[in-house]
């Protein structure tokens, strides 16, 4: 092993070393400034933007902010308000457009708000777009015409591995053997601030499944719409991010440099409306794209569903974002420390804490602040939601959820609900794959008068999208999926969070988080109200220790209990806890915490992986579990 390491050093250096010299990258970006458009279709002072009822609620915020901070937070529970919202925004933008994001994918919906974004570019608004380079934007063709498109547009990678927009197969173990820390510190955080006025910030990245337009999988998300002087901390925190020396132009990396330098790849300056973004080819979700886009220009319809529902907030509201590279510029702040932050949250509850996250693998801080309020006298309940096996688009980190169930249950005191694959009511608008056109592809005729909204597909086999696209585990049941993606903390039902972050070791040590945090009572409730329903017993499967085993319950407790300390060779197969199925047919029976007298009564195990089909993946969690504790960091 230690001769692999000197090997991956001289491997790593031979392929940084690769590509374009410092002073072709120069003149590459001077060819990309040279062949971006100037011409700005708009000679209004507000550039052509659209009227919006969001920016009156800002602008009204702002002003009586002059005495006393005002605020207004409106949590975005389905895809498609937070969607709309985006859209809305972004055309409603009259000086600056920042978007900060850690996946962005060239589907449907991406290349929908990229248009936008462009569109916004070419009527005289600034537009920045930083991605995290891993899992986004990695095709150098498409990113060197990007990079060609206007004067108002640019976008930045961060923390490029070996300075690329693409990471193949042998870059990417190289990055990991050479580097492992840095190669692993990823920028998580997610932002839209237009205007400096108004910001969404939440879990979504930028890909269908995130805004309910995937056919077969889609994820209950959150974000959260906020205007008011918060927004100066997300300007702020945007600025640290854009200026960092991780955060590359796209035509300073090598692979897009080089296409930018060969003159047989570089066209003239394209046109207004880019070749990939008028193709020929229907976009999947027409019909929605359209009505999208409609309701985008409905000012009456903006306010309904966007500034009614905001909740006004007198207390404090904060932003809180870590510093880039926060592995290698340790900060222990408490204002920009969010990991920190979070503990301390947690470590202050009197009542009861509500926590949703998609993965549940407690870092060893985190554990040891659950630890110490669950030896309190009056320690306060702990109601989490997460994935279950069947619903999580992320099976390596359920095993480890799975193997550390008895600590979570028994040791930290847990109420644990994991979400179901097909929940009975929850905030995602399903595709109708039927359109009446008879082919099941869910692209039915246009209503007549309506013309087509057309996209090129640029999704590229093997790009981080299409990885991604791993996906789920297989199940008994057919059928479009939901996978649980929000992260949210509620504490005392006073204070609430709402961000990036997923309560994981991943976060607390590689990751740039950021999350929004309110102090409000009303706020608190909405949240909590949110958490209840995805832990309802149609939507969610409660996690208890299992019926006891005849002759050898305590035996089987402590021989499992010997074998979750074990980093390797985790093999008993008879876990503490399984999954319970809420008996609805019982008279009387109601839904309990599972140290309620009638829990067993009203409900009944139904296994540790129900719906799932039994195939590899299931085995594969079984051997995850035995072998991936020391996967825990990076999961």
């Amino acid at each position: 092993m230690l001769r692999l390491v000197p090997a991956a050093l001289v491997l790593a250096g031979t392929l940084s070393g690769c590509g374009p010299s410092r002073m072709e990258i120069r003149r590459a970006v001077a060819l990309a400034e040279a062949s971006q458009s100037t011409q700005v279709n708009c000679e209004r002072a507000d550039a052509c933007a659209l009227a919006s009822p969001l920016r009156e609620l800002a602008e009204a915020d702002r002003a009586t902010s002059r005495e006393h901070p005002r605020h207004h937070v409106l949590l975005l529970e389905s895809g498609e308000d937070a969607l709309l919202s985006r859209i809305h925004l972004i055309r409603a933008a009259q000086d600056s457009i920042d978007l900060q994001s850690f996946i962005y994918v060239q589907d449907d919906a991406g290349l929908f708000i990229l248009h936008e974004l462009l569109e916004a570019a070419r009527r005289g608004v600034r537009v920045r777009v930083l991605l995290d380079q891993l899992f986004s934007f990695d095709d150098p063709a498409f990113l060197a015409e990007l990079a060609q498109q206007h004067a108002n547009f640019r976008m930045r990678l961060y923390n490029p591995t070996f300075r690329r927009a693409r990471t193949n197969p042998f870059q990417f173990a190289a990055g990991i053997a050479c580097c492992f820390t840095r190669f692993n510190q990823r920028m998580h955080n997610k932002l839209l601030l237009v205007d400096g006025s108004v910001g969404i910030t939440g879990g979504r990245n930028y890909q269908n499944r995130y805004f309910d337009w995937d056919p077969a999988f889609n994820f209950r998300d959150r974000d959260v719409l906020v205007t008011g002087p918060v927004a100066r901390q997300m300007q702020d925190s945007f600025e640290v991010f854009w200026q960092h020396p991780e955060s590359v132009p796209i035509a300073e990396l090598k692979d897009v440099a080089a296409l930018l330098l060969d003159s047989s790849a570089r066209s003239e300056p394209p046109p207004p409306a880019a070749s990939w973004l008028n193709a020929p080819a229907p976009l999947t979700r027409s019909h929605r794209m359209l009505d999208l886009s409609a309701q985008a220009q409905n000012a009456a319809l903006i306010r309904q569903r966007f500034v009614a529902p905001a909740l006004p907030v007198a207390g404090p509201v904060q932003y809180v974002s870590d510093l880039p590279n926060k592995d290698f510029e340790p900060n222990t702040g408490r204002e920009t420390d969010l990991s920190g932050q979070m503990r301390t949250l947690v470590a202050g509850a009197r009542e009861r804490i509500v926590l949703q996250t998609p993965y549940l693998v407690l870092s060893r801080p985190a554990r040891e602040v659950f630890a110490e309020l669950d030896e309190r006298d009056g320690s306060p309940r702990v109601v989490v939601s997460t994935n279950s096996l069947a619903s999580t688009d992320a099976f390596p980190a359920y095993a480890l959820s799975h193997k550390y169930k008895r600590t979570y249950l028994r040791d930290l005191g847990f109420d644990i609900y994991e979400y179901k694959p097909f929940p009975a009511d929850a905030p995602v608008d399903v595709i109708d794959h039927d359109n009446g056109d008879g082919d099941g592809d869910g692209e039915g005729p246009l209503a007549e008068g309506v013309s087509e909204f057309r996209f090129f597909r640029f999704y590229i086999p093997g790009s981080p999208g299409s990885r991604r696209d791993q996906g789920p585990v297989p199940l008994e049941q057919a059928g479009m999926r939901i996978g649980l993606h929000a992260k949210s903390l509620v504490v005392d039902e006073e204070i609430a969070l709402v961000g990036t972050h997923n309560f994981d070791p991943r976060s607390d040590r590689f990751n740039t988080e950021s999350a929004l945090l309110v102090r409000d009572r009303v706020v608190a409730a909405a949240l909590v109200a949110s958490i209840e329903r995805d832990i309802a017993p149609g939507n969610s499967w409660a996690i208890a220790p299992r019926p006891e085993l005849p002759m050898i319950s305590g035996l089987n407790y402590s021989v499992g209990k010997l074998f979750e300390q074990l980093p390797l060779f985790d093999f008993w197969p008879w876990r503490y806890a399984t999954s319970w199925e809420f008996r609805a047919d019982i008279p009387d029976c109601e839904p309990v915490p599972r140290d309620d007298a009638r829990f067993e009564q009203c409900y009944e195990p139904v296994g540790d992986f129900p719906g799932v089909a039994l195939d590899l993946k299931s085995i594969y969690t079984r051997i995850l579990t035995a072998f991936g504790a020391g996967l825990a960091p990076v999961l």
